[in-house]
């Protein structure tokens, strides 16, 4: 997921550079959405390894 939102931040940097501001705006908005989801998912495996996959294994 980060390395999409990497994808696109790129995509939004060139085509910023070279003019095409609706294409940078749409890319860059694209990748904030995916970084923003890839850290969601990151914040819940991280707590649901240190609670609820700490208790099963014991």
């Amino acid at each position: 997921m980060l390395k999409w939102a990497l994808i696109f931040f790129v995509v939004s940097l060139i085509a910023g550079l070279f003019g095409f501001t609706g294409i940078a705006s749409g890319a860059a908005a694209i990748a904030q959405v995916l970084f923003y989801i890839a850290i969601v998912l990151f914040l819940i495996f991280l707590v649901l390894g240190l609670t609820v996959f700490k208790s099963i294994t014991k």
